[in-house]
């Protein structure tokens, strides 16, 4: 189905994975990018359910625009173990300005078709997406 702000078409492959992600946990991150010659958004990695944050952010381009969901493990101060799934814009500074555009007009819509998403970031630099940020964002 095709964004009616931006004209993408949203791959089905990104809700199937997302789904597997939030029901069995057989992802640990999903990074979407957006194809500008089929204008269509699509999974680019899946990380592993053994992959932490720093393979997240490594997984991220430094000067292109992408969407990711990582789905955090954390200890409340009850000490009970808990998870949330977080939704990112990644929008770094360096990218192109049509793509950060792009990126822009698409997000909204795209993160409705993820159901179950229960924080959002968005970032320009890898300083606004800490790891110290992110679980500040579990309260």
């Amino acid at each position: 189905m095709a964004n009616s702000a931006s004209g993408l078409a949203v791959h089905d492959a990104c809700k199937v994975k997302f789904r597997e992600l939030k029901a069995r946990r057989s992802f640990r991150f999903i990074v979407f990018k957006i194809d500008e010659k089929s204008m269509e958004i699509q999974v680019e990695r899946l990380g592993e359910p053994s992959q932490g944050y720093g393979d997240f952010t490594d997984s991220l381009p430094a000067d292109e625009c992408r969407y990711a969901i990582y789905d955090l493990d954390f200890t409340t101060v009850e000490n009970c173990q808990k998870s949330k799934i977080f939704f990112f814009s990644w929008s770094p500074d360096t990218a192109r300005t049509r793509s950060k555009m792009l990126y822009a007009s698409s997000k909204d819509r795209f993160r409705r078709e993820l159901d179950g998403i229960q924080c959002e970031i968005q970032a320009t630099d890898p300083g606004e997406m800490s790891l110290d940020i992110v679980k500040s964002r579990t309260n």
